[in-house]
Formats: C-alpha cells, sequence, structure tokens
C-alpha cells in the first residue's frame, strides 16, 4: 500500500497502547535507514496488525479493532509508543491522509508525519513450528542461563545462549568464558524425533521469553523452517523473530563439567548470598572472595594485608575432604541468585578446578536436576 491510501479504524486505549509498547520494543536507538524507526500499521478486516523490523529482530502484534477503510501507514515507533501511554482512557480513533496521521482519543489529538512505507524492507516470515513450551517455564530457564553469557560484542558468539532440541528434551546453554550455565527443560515437538540447534542474541531471547511468559503456551518456531538462519516465537498474538548468530559456539561444552566430585557443601540460598554481599563489600576490583569449608560451616573472607577486610561464618553440611577456593564474587552471586531452591549445593574437586553450582531441597538433599551452574575458581593469594 502506497501512502496515499486513507486507513481508518477505531480500537480501545489499553489494547493500542499495549501492542505499540510491544512492538516498539525493539526498535534501534539509531536505526540505519531512517524508515527503520518506523512502525507499520496494517489494517484489515477486524483486525490492525503493528510490526517491527531492524533486519534482526522482528515483532508483530494482530489485535482487534473497528477498521473502517483498510491499509498500511508507516509512522515513527518511539514516538507512537509515548502517545499510547499517555492518551486518557477512551477509544482511540487514527485516520491517515496522505503523508499525515491523526491520532484522537477524547479531546486529545494527535497528528504525525508518515514515513515512506514503500521503502520499509519486506518482513521476515515465522518459520514453520517446532513445537511449544510453557511460556513461564522458559521465561525461567533462560533468565537462569542468560547470567553466564557474554558481553563483549568482539565475541560475539559468547553473547548468544545456545538452544539445543532433541526430542522432548530442550537444552539451554550460555559462557562467557568464567562461568557455564546450562539448564535442560521438557517442551512439547511437533515431531518425536526433532533435533536442532541455533545460537540465539542472548538480550533478544531473554526480552521475547519475559514478554511472552505471561502468554502461556509459546510456540518456537526452528526445526525443519525453510530459513535456517531464523528462529521465531509465537503468543497470545504476538509473533517475534530473531537471526541466529554464525559461527561455532563452545564445542563439547559438557565435558567442562566435572566427572566426579570430591567435596559437596550444602549451605542454606537465602543466608549464603546475604553473607556474599556483605564480605564482597571490601573486595577490590579484580580480587576473589575466599570460602573455605570445613567441620560444618563455610566462612567467608575477603580483603588482606592493610586493605579492609571481612569474614563471616554460616553452617554448612560437608561432605568430604576441607576444601578453600576462591570467585569472583559477582560471578558466584549470578549462580547462587539464577538457583531457585532453598539450598546451594556446591560441588568441588580441588581448589582451582571448576566448581558446579545447584539447587537442593535441604541440607542432606541431591541436587534438584534441571540446572547447573559452573564456575571458575580464582587463584587465592598465600
Amino acid at each position: 500500500m502506497e501512502d496515499g491510501d486513507a486507513v481508518k479504524f477505531r480500537l480501545e486505549r489499553d489494547v493500542l497502547a499495549d501492542a505499540v509498547a510491544w512492538t516498539a520494543r525493539t526498535l534501534p536507538n539509531r536505526p540505519t535507514v531512517p524508515v527503520l524507526a518506523g512502525l507499520r500499521i496494517d489494517a484489515a478486516d477486524g483486525a490492525v496488525t503493528f510490526s517491527s523490523f531492524d533486519y534482526e529482530v522482528s515483532g508483530r502484534v494482530t489485535v482487534g479493532a473497528e477498521v473502517a477503510d483498510p491499509g498500511t501507514v508507516l509512522v515513527s515507533g518511539r514516538l507512537l509508543a509515548d502517545i499510547g501511554r499517555s492518551l486518557p482512557d477512551r477509544p482511540v480513533d487514527l485516520t491517515s491522509d496522505g503523508t499525515k496521521v491523526v491520532i484522537t482519543c477524547g479531546s486529545a489529538r494527535f497528528t504525525l508525519q508518515t514515513l515512506p512505507v514503500e521503502e520499509y524492507p519486506e518482513l521476515p516470515e515465522l518459520p514453520e513450528s517446532s513445537g511449544t513450551v510453557d511460556g513461564a517455564l522458559l521465561a525461567e530457564a533462560v533468565s537462569q542461563v542468560a547470567v553466564a553469557a557474554g558481553r563483549d560484542d568482539m565475541l560475539p558468539t559468547l553473547t548468544g545462549i545456545r538452544i539445543e532440541i532433541e526430542g522432548e528434551t530442550v537444552t539451554l546453554a550460555a559462557t562467557d568464558r568464567y562461568r557455564l550455565a546450562v539448564r535442560e527443560l521438557t517442551w512439547r515437538p511437533l515431531r518425536p524425533e526433532v533435533s536442532a540447534i541455533a545460537l540465539v542474541p542472548a538480550r533478544t531471547l531473554v526480552d521475547t521469553a519475559k514478554t511472552l511468559g505471561t502468554e502461556g503456551e509459546v510456540t518456537v518456531a526452528l526445526a525443519g523452517s525453510a530459513n535456517d538462519s531464523l528462529i521465531g516465537f509465537a503468543a497470545g498474538g504476538r509473533r517475534t523473530t530473531s537471526r541466529l548468530i554464525d559461527g561455532e559456539w563452545v564445542p563439547n561444552y559438557r565435558r567442562l563439567f566435572p566427572a566426579e566430585t570430591a567435596t559437596v557443601a550444602r549451605v542454606q540460598m537465602v543466608d549464603l548470598i546475604e553473607a556474599v554481599k556483605r564480605v564482597a563489600l571490601v573486595a577490590e576490583r579484580n580480587t576473589p572472595i575466599r570460602l573455605t569449608f570445613e567441620e560444618g560451616q563455610v566462612v567467608l573472607e575477603a580483603g588482606s594485608g592493610e586493605d579492609a577486610q571481612a569474614s563471616e561464618a554460616l553452617p554448612s553440611s560437608v561432605d568430604g575432604p576441607a576444601i578453600a577456593t576462591g570467585f569472583n564474587p559477582g560471578y558466584l552471586l549470578d549462580g547462587l541468585q539464577a538457583v531457585d531452591a532453598p539450598f546451594a549445593h556446591l560441588s568441588f574437586t580441588e581448589p582451582l578446578k571448576p566448581a558446579v553450582i545447584q539447587g537442593a531441597d535441604n541440607a542432606d538433599a541431591d541436587p534438584i536436576p534441571g540446572y547447573r551452574y559452573l564456575a571458575m575458581p580464582i587463584r587465592l593469594s598465600s
């Protein structure tokens, strides 16, 4: 549709505000071409679709509306989102005429300039559906592994979350080379023999899982798609696609988890998190927090010499030889806070070998399966 097509429709204020806010959330701050700052509005019989696309991520929401004149227009997405949030709680009328769009809500009236819709890129189609997963479960799993994803754009493959699908099992994994987080969950594949691997930008996946997590069942579109460079998610009338990261991820990452364990400790989670936060207050930049597990307790220490120092002891069940090791306090907190369990279950082999953090139900329980966080220790000064 060209700019000259007239568009006219009415919808509820909350419907407009929610749809526009969700679609506009991924608009680029510095678009490479001006039209990418636009939000595309397609009005058809009884429905309006709001769309955004920056060649990496696309978003689409379709909502019911009273459509008098179908057509397509392109307007500034962020401005429309700001307007939508500010409108009174009344029905909203949107009418286009030539190069202008008029938004009327009660006595409020806005006039926006349109962008050339014919210059807007064609939106990618949602790949073929692979199966469905509970939205809340997906949001929880993604947030748990995202804490370990890299943030250095010079190493793009490490800024992604790896999605590995094998039958009814989905494995999510992320690493920045200093820690590794892995979460397994079950889903409902359309084909029982489905097998696929994708590397998705962590920021995009976190935002998508969070915003779709309240919509119930989420459709994941990946395996068997004609376009294997995209992944798609859909729920509640909302659809988003993301371009995958191209490149080799960490090979054989499962082998990084120790095959054997020498010492296992279980500490009440809330107490341990609060103690780490307190003791870490005196830890200088890039210096570790020291944890010593022995005889029914863990002693946390930071600082040394003439610097500020802190220490705190907590009850801990310790099975195996005593062990003293050190961690980056921020990385340690990330792992502990990602575990949703009453107790932290910590497994060690040697002081300088990676430790595994999991959850446990009590001080004597085995680890809860599903989530594992691998943390690399820091050498302690003598």
